[in-house]
């Protein structure tokens, strides 16, 4: 290690270095650090990533994805822990007997070439070690940094300065690294059961720390709450102690705030000065006493001290807020261990949401399986959780361990609702469909879990600008929802944004925002006669709920007006109580004005627009017209004014009639309908009646009746009825549309067209 930090810092000599796996937030951080040394630099992944390509601004010579070829020239080539033997670039550079070093042992070599500062525990590494390089920086001490995470206040995750005499690093414990570096001072903030894939217990971890604690030439701080932290350290002549009391740095006279924490330090029981820390939660007050503790014992003023801390955001993915509004807060936290997780609940609660909602992501299947019962119980902090399955990082499965696995321990500890969510690209529509005004979402977890978080956020943000651009109460809205619960056929992925406007001006302010801004625009009623694929519907579903869509009125001459959001089975109610007949047929349809018109339902040989005298819509122009029957063009099933126009209420007409003789053909049409169609979920016909025979007939003479695919069915009673007997899926119903068609084609020469409109995406687009 002596001759490697000679060779580093040998300013007549810069070497070419090659770092293996330079992507990843360590590798990237060692690059910056050798490049800022005066170093040749070169660095080789798998990918491209925006920090590769940021890097490449700064000199480095990037490649991918890993080759032989790109160590060529190399003095020494770097590896991260990720690495292979057989990755082609490490294989390469023992052939040629390039020295190899691991991550840590170059990082080590690096600091020994400064006042090195090692911040270690097992969780809180990456905020005290950025919170620290920022107060040193602050107080004029131009140290160097290198840290685990992309850090705004300081710019990078790491960085090399000339000036300065102090170099922060966050020391990584979790393969036993930690041992190599002899640094100027230590923190070591806690020691807990972690990493047991590499350690055998507790004892195991203690040994690694107990040599960062040998090796400390100066202070070592400690965190005096944890009794491992304290049993290692307290009798050390070099030992500085931090905590809430019976500490050498204490916090007194602490005080939440939306956002931030207040709180008076104390050194040796007198009055240091007051603190107004940037970052919320009580874990975070102890990690900001470890920074002024080590930053004292650099002789850093304690009111720059102050000042840097009161200006401290946090690091990336460290309760990270991700969106803000009047009614949501959105935040991502790396948390992968039961105390992290503990202290991050913590601190959304210091907040005071209306509920705390996680979506959890456990890291590595060994933690999972070893933790899993005090996962089960940090949890119970929460208001609603899921679960997503196993970040695996390098691990093989585990048989019998998931997510699952820890749902199962919350259910030993308490009743707080959870739910195994196995697959993390579509776990954001379970997630924000459930969120509602008050709710504090935490993303958390050490893998990708945080891609979920930033695209509710995304799409949250629309939805609200939606919602507030007009008067209260005018447009309710949510994410994500599901379609199976508007559709008769019960099924259909979810709509990414369910808006219920209750007015002709809220619906045309939507069609407008959605034009402006190129978000496809989908009108939904009751859903019968509608399929909506799996993958459900990207952009904006409208579905015109209360109000004057759902207002119905007698006329003059006898003509109802009903807005599009009427059923017709009210409607035809209606008319029979006013005594107007010629409605009936309308009972048992199970959809509203609005699809009526949009597709000219008929029953019993009658069509919608037989009856219709006048249609209010919206138009192409964003413009609120009414248009007489005779303009409108209606056919078999198809209304072309209304596939480019939306229909927002329509006058009907009937004929005067007597109550017994409505009732009469309204009780003639219900037992028809009932010995006729199927009380089973469908969207009605499926098929429209081709020339040559009834589909109904057409399907039955083809012995399909009852035939099925998955759990969709051909009904037993009438043929052009398929039926969902109960948790089918979008693709059963269309693979058996798929049968029918084929098998009527190929026996009998007829093309069946489908009457139910088939809509959304195959698999989720948002």
């Amino acid at each position: 290690m002596t001759e490697l930090t000679q060779r580093l810092t040998d300013r007549g000599q810069p070497l070419h270095i090659h770092l293996i796996g330079v992507a990843g937030s360590g590798m990237s951080g060692l690059a910056l650090l050798l490049m800022g040394m005066g170093h040749k630099v070169s660095g080789s992944d798998r990918v491209t990533t925006a920090e590769t390509e940021r890097m490449q601004g700064k000199g480095l010579l990037f490649s991918s994805p890993h080759t032989a070829e790109a160590i060529q020239g190399a003095d020494l080539v770097v590896f991260s822990s990720a690495i292979r033997p057989e990755n082609p670039a490490y294989a390469a550079a023992v052939a040629a007997k390039i020295p190899l070093f691991r991550r840590a042992e170059c990082l080590a070599a690096i600091l020994h070439t400064r006042k090195g500062i090692i911040i270690s525990g097992t969780h809180g590494k990456t905020t005290t070690s950025s919170m620290t390089a920022h107060v040193l920086r602050e107080a004029g001490l131009k140290p160097s940094h290198y840290v685990g995470a992309e850090i705004p206040i300081l710019g990078s995750n790491a960085n090399w300065s000339e000036d300065g005499g102090y170099m922060v690093a966050e020391g990584d414990e979790s393969d036993g690294t930690l041992a190599l570096y002899r640094p100027e001072h230590s923190v070591i903030l806690n020691i807990e059961a972690e990493h047991l894939d590499f350690y055998r217990d507790l004892d195991h971890i203690r040994e690694v720390f107990t040599t960062l604690a040998e090796k400390t030439r100066g202070k070592l701080v400690y965190c005096a709450e944890d009794p491992v932290a304290h049993e290692l350290c307290a009798s050390r002549p070099n030992a500085v102690s931090y905590g809430w009391e019976d500490a050498d740095y204490t916090a007194t006279d602490v005080r939440d705030l939306k956002g931030s924490s207040a709180f008076t330090v104390k050194r040796n029981g007198e009055p240091l000065g007051d603190i107004e820390l940037g970052i919320p939660g009580h874990h975070n007050i102890l990690n900001a006493l470890a920074a002024i503790a080590l930053a004292d014992s650099c002789g850093a003023d304690f009111p720059l001290v102050a000042r840097a801390l009161s200006t401290f955001a946090g690091a990336k993915r460290r309760f990270e807020t991700k969106y803000l509004s009047a009614h949501h807060r959105i935040v991502d936290d790396y948390g992968h261990h039961p105390s992290e997780l503990a202290a991050t609940l913590q601190t959304a609660r210091s907040l005071k949401p209306s509920r705390v909602v996680v979506l959890f992501q456990p890291h590595r299947y060994t933690r999972t399986q070893a933790l899993a019962d005090d996962f089960g119980k940090v949890l119970q902090a929460a208001d609603l959780v899921f679960v997503s399955d196993v970040y695996p990082a390098s691990e093989k499965p585990i048989e019998g361990i998931s997510g699952q696995t820890i749902v199962d321990a919350m259910k030993t500890h308490g009743d707080v609702p959870a739910t195994f969510l196995p697959d993390l690209s579509t776990a954001h529509h379970t997630v924000g469909n459930a969120l509602q005004p008050g709710d504090l979402l935490i993303t958390l977890g050490a893998g990708n879990v945080h891609e979920a978080g930033t695209r509710i956020a995304a799409d949250l943000k629309v939805l609200e600008e939606m919602k507030n651009l007009m008067p209260a109460g005018e447009i309710d809205g949510k994410l994500y929802e599901p379609m199976s619960k508007h559709t008769t056929l019960l099924v259909g992925g979810p709509a990414q944004f369910w808006m219920e406007p209750h007015g002709f001006y809220g619906f045309a302010f939507l069609v407008g925002y959605c034009r402006e801004r190129g978000i496809p625009v989908r009108v939904v009623g009751r859903g019968s006669n509608l399929l909506v694929r799996d993958g459900g519907i990207r952009g904006v579903v409208i579905h015109p709920s209360g109000g004057a869509f759902s207002d119905i009125s007698l006329g003059p001459r006898g003509e109802i007006t009903a807005g599009v959001g009427v059923r017709l089975k009210k409607l035809a109610s209606f008319a029979g109580a006013s005594a107007i007949g010629g409605f009936e047929w309308m009972e048992g349809i199970p959809g509203n004005v609005g699809g009526a018109l949009r597709m000219n339902a008929g029953a019993m040989g009658i069509e919608t627009f037989d009856q219709v005298v006048r249609v209010t819509f919206l138009d192409e122009d964003g413009v609120i017209r009414t248009r007489e029957r005779e303009e409108i063009l209606a056919r078999y099933r198809n209304v072309p004014e209304l596939r480019r126009n939306f229909a927002l209420q329509a006058v009907f007409k009937g004929k005067p009639d007597k109550p017994e003789n409505i009732k009469q053909r309204w009780d003639a049409s219900r037992e028809k309908r009932k010995t006729s169609q199927p009380v089973s979920a469908s969207a009605g016909c499926t098929f429209k009646n081709p020339e040559e025979i009834p589909a109904g007939r057409l399907i039955d003479s083809l012995g399909l009746k009852g035939t099925g695919f998955g759990h969709a069915e051909v009904s037993e009673i009438h043929g052009n009825f398929l039926v969902n007997r109960g948790g089918a899926s979008a693709r059963d119903i269309l693979s058996l549309i798929e049968s029918i068609q084929h098998k009527a084609r190929e026996e009998r020469g007829i093309d069946l067209e489908t009457e139910v409109k088939i809509i959304g995406e195959d698999e989720p687009e948002f």
